[in-house]
């Protein structure tokens, strides 16, 4: 993505935004994740290209609450998200956010995400908070709205089809710069609850702040991300997941691929583009090309995780 950035000129960053905006398929395969446009691959047998079930659907940056331009209806662009999902061919078993929820915490907020999440035809539905999910050190109404699988702690772990789940907090223990901390306690707690797991099995990690310096001067990065990697190194096939900038950027390093999502909300634009992080002003008719999911999925032979961006366009 650093090319990427580097072609996309400040008065282009809206036209490539909107162009990266169609899609893409990435298989992950041995620690290579390889592009399939998605147009392409339609247009193709399906299955030959995607064999695995749908396992899980990415939603992140829902920001319930928001009432600005260049959307001033979030409830509507998530519940059009949702739609989305409740009409995949496959229906994912879950549905991962990644933070941000709401956009001011109150209680009112995270009551009408709690009721529009209620609509998605998923068996589970995992969360870590955002930076705008706390309104206070404790975060008491995002624990008390989306605390009990973590036991109000924030991070903790979960299975499924043989893949191992870990969810992280990074947004507790912010630096003064914006970056997110994991801290020492839930770096502890995630190299204990990692040693139980075989090198082959399969790791999906998600937080809300990106693991790796996407841009420092905004915040957009984990100050202690590299204790964590160390972790994970041992792995064959591991998943990060991000929120946070609104926008897909992707990286791979040794095993680990590193992926970020659009919001359901509104865009923001390229790290370092504009002067100041503000919402990207666009038109009703651009807005939906800029807001998306991630869907994962497992394929078993061989095995691997292939995620697949789509928008609401």
């Amino acid at each position: 993505m650093a090319g990427d950035e580097t072609m996309c000129s400040r008065r282009k960053a809206l036209r490539c935004m909107a162009s990266a905006g169609a899609g893409a398929l990435f298989v992950l395969a041995g620690g290579v994740l390889t592009p399939v446009d998605l147009a392409s691959a339609a247009s193709k047998t399906d299955r030959s290209l995607r064999s695995g079930k749908t396992m899980f659907v990415q939603v992140s940056d829902t920001h319930i609450g928001f009432d600005m331009d260049p959307n001033h209806d979030v409830d509507s662009t998530l519940l059009q998200t949702i739609q989305h999902v409740n009409a995949l061919p496959e229906q994912p078993a879950l549905v991962i956010h990644t933070g941000d929820i709401t956009n001011y915490a109150k209680p009112a907020e995270f009551e009408t995400a709690q009721h529009l999440l209620s609509r998605l035809r998923v068996a589970e539905v995992h969360t870590v908070p955002g930076e705008h999910d706390i309104a206070d050190p404790g975060a008491t109404d995002y624990f008390r709205s989306f605390g009990k699988p973590s036991r109000n702690k924030g991070y903790y772990s979960f299975d499924h089809s043989g893949v191992h789940f870990v969810a992280l907090v990074n947004v507790l223990e912010l630096q003064p710069s914006g970056l997110g901390m994991l801290g020492d306690e839930q770096l502890a707690w995630v190299e204990s609850d990692l040693r139980g797991q075989s090198d082959s099995t399969p790791i999906v990690v998600f937080a809300h702040i990106p693991l790796w310096t996407v841009y420092e001067r905004w915040g957009w990065g984990t100050g202690d991300a590299a204790v964590l990697m160390g972790y994970l190194r041992r792995f064959g096939s591991v998943v990060v997941l991000n929120g946070h900038i609104h926008q897909i950027m992707q990286k791979v390093e040794g095993n680990v691929i590193f992926h970020t999502a659009r919001s359901t909300a509104f865009p923001l634009p390229l790290a370092g583009a504009t002067p100041t992080l503000a919402p990207l002003q666009v038109g009703a008719d651009d807005l939906p090309r800029m807001l998306g999911i991630t869907s994962v999925s497992l394929r078993q032979y061989p095995r691997a995780l292939e995620l697949a961006d789509s928008t609401l366009a």
